[in-house]
């Protein structure tokens, strides 16, 4: 439950919120667990999840994940009333949720939730402290990211 410092292997990646590298300066990450249902592991095995409006609400010092989708399985949900947009609790240290309060409460960071991974056979939960882009900021990024496929484009045609 330490800082995440690597990205996640694709091949464990249950869901990406790629909106949220679009729309936000991320600073720091932190890695946490996920307290999940039964029907939800099997939903998160099958790739049904969605972090597209997905944020972290920090209460009482606990984390949770607001607005994460897992879509329920017809088969695996049968028995059960199932919520695909329930509150699950994010399993941190208290240090950790202590330095994601404060700086949400002092320096106008917002915490949210960048991926869901299998690490091992438990669902984790890639949460970051980040900052809101401007809209120039989302401009020069895009400006960025055309010139460097520009580049690639004119290096491939140098190559060949």
């Amino acid at each position: 439950m330490s800082k995440k410092k690597t990205a996640t292997p694709s091949s464990s990646t249950i869901a990406l919120n790629k909106k949220a590298r679009h729309e936000y300066h991320i600073e720091e990450r932190f890695e946490a667990g996920l307290a999940l249902l039964g029907w939800e592991v099997k939903s998160l095995r099958a790739g049904k999840a969605q972090l597209v409006d997905a944020y972290v609400l920090l209460k009482d010092g606990e984390a949770w994940l607001f607005g994460a989708h897992i879509t329920p399985l017809s088969t695996a949900s049968t028995h059960v009333i199932a919520d695909p947009t329930r509150t699950r609790k994010l399993l941190l240290h208290k240090k950790e949720i202590a330095k994601i309060v404060g700086k949400v409460n002092q320096a106008g960071y917002t915490c949210i939730p960048l991926a869901l991974y299998w690490k091992k056979n438990k669902v984790k939960c890639e949460i970051a402290l980040a900052k809101g882009k401007k809209l120039f900021d989302k401009r020069a990024t895009e400006k960025e990211r055309d010139w460097n496929r520009q580049k690639q484009r004119i290096l491939r045609e140098a190559n060949h």
